[in-house]
């Protein structure tokens, strides 16, 4: 079959098609055949080498995809033969708190991923795919949904009226931004890009800040709030943003870091700039497979149709990966398999 090796550390030019051996699958593992993957930020740092990989250890990169089963093994009972499915990003994370052990394995990072024809998975690290989603719509679910839903509504437990800053139109943030107006909170994007930050606005954003012409973006982000602050912040800059989003956030409120595409050093928190606003500072990596069977649920009940950028042809991989680091994709960037 073909698949992709990708050297971490190596750039996008390390991106090689290579002929990849098939092999038996054990008792309780799936084959897949893929159909569509997508790509996260999360892949750009690990060509770049900034993700920890080993840069020794080259992988079958991506860890977003969705597609059908062709062949189970004698003990597994959660799949057939023709079952639509989907990736999980961490396998070995079924439910419950996040723990080191769970956490451990990723595909596309520490073993192979799915920019592959086929792969074979562990039947407990598979969902069932939402049938009204296409397959370059489902194939955007794995990281980006998920890390969206468990900041929204896991850690960041917000609640219907509830107001939301989110940082920027990445591919999480855009999850989020659907996710939030179908759950009925109200949400703040910023932006540099005001053709952007109009589409933001005809998906339901109640507000709208470009930072770049706005540095001061959480001062605006309290006039929207009428001096208040919102409840919850989706912060994806890291070291550049997070002391305004923090500022930006109300008594009370959270912050919920996913990223840092400003960079993770470097940020001087001050300790009374949560302390007296009994602020809560927290995170997310992605989340269980629990979270993401969650998320699967809300996508088919609320009919969200997942806002993908760009769609490309499995040959045309490294143009997907540079197409992604050119920062104009507004959604997820897929590349297409079958």
């Amino acid at each position: 079959m073909r698949a992709y090796h990708l050297q971490p550390g190596g750039g996008i030019g390390s991106l090689r098609q290579i002929d990849f051996p098939s092999r038996p699958i054990a008792s309780d593992e799936v084959r897949v055949a893929m159909c569509a993957t997508s790509l996260n930020y999360r892949d750009l740092q690990i060509v770049r080498g900034g993700y920890g990989q080993p840069s020794a250890q080259v992988v079958i990169p991506l860890s977003d995809g969705v597609g059908q089963v062709i062949e189970v093994g004698p003990s597994v009972r959660r799949f057939a033969v023709a079952d639509r499915v989907l990736t999980t990003f961490y396998p070995h994370w079924i439910e419950g708190p996040i723990t080191r052990e769970k956490t451990a394995a990723t595909h596309g990072g520490g073993s192979d991923g799915v920019l592959a024809e086929e792969q074979i998975f562990s039947e407990t690290a598979l969902v069932s795919a939402p049938a009204d989603l296409s397959d370059a719509e489902a194939a955007t679910l794995t990281c980006a949904g998920v890390t969206a839903w468990n900041a929204l509504f896991v850690q960041g437990e917000a609640r219907p009226g509830a107001s939301v800053l989110i940082l920027g139109t990445g591919g999480v943030a855009v999850w989020a931004l659907q996710l939030a107006v179908a759950a009925g909170l109200h949400p703040i994007v910023t932006s540099s890009s005001d053709e952007k930050l109009a589409i933001a606005r005809s998906m339901g954003a109640r507000a709208l800040v470009n930072y770049r012409t706005t540095p001061q973006w959480q001062k605006e982000v309290l006039k929207a709030t009428d001096g208040e602050g919102v409840d919850l912040v989706i912060e994806v800059g890291g070291e550049n943003t997070l002391v305004k989003s923090i500022d930006a956030t109300r008594p009370g409120g959270r912050v919920i870091v996913i990223g840092g595409v400003s960079g993770f050093g470097g940020a001087a928190i001050e300790p009374h700039s949560l302390i007296f606003g009994a602020k809560t500072l927290s995170a997310v990596t992605v989340g269980s497979r629990a979270m993401m069977s969650d998320l699967v649920r809300f996508v088919t009940q609320t009919g969200i149709r997942p806002t993908i950028a760009h769609e490309f042809g499995f040959d045309d991989a490294r143009v997907a990966y540079e197409y992604l680091d050119a920062g104009r994709a507004f959604g997820k960037v897929v590349i297409r398999v079958g």
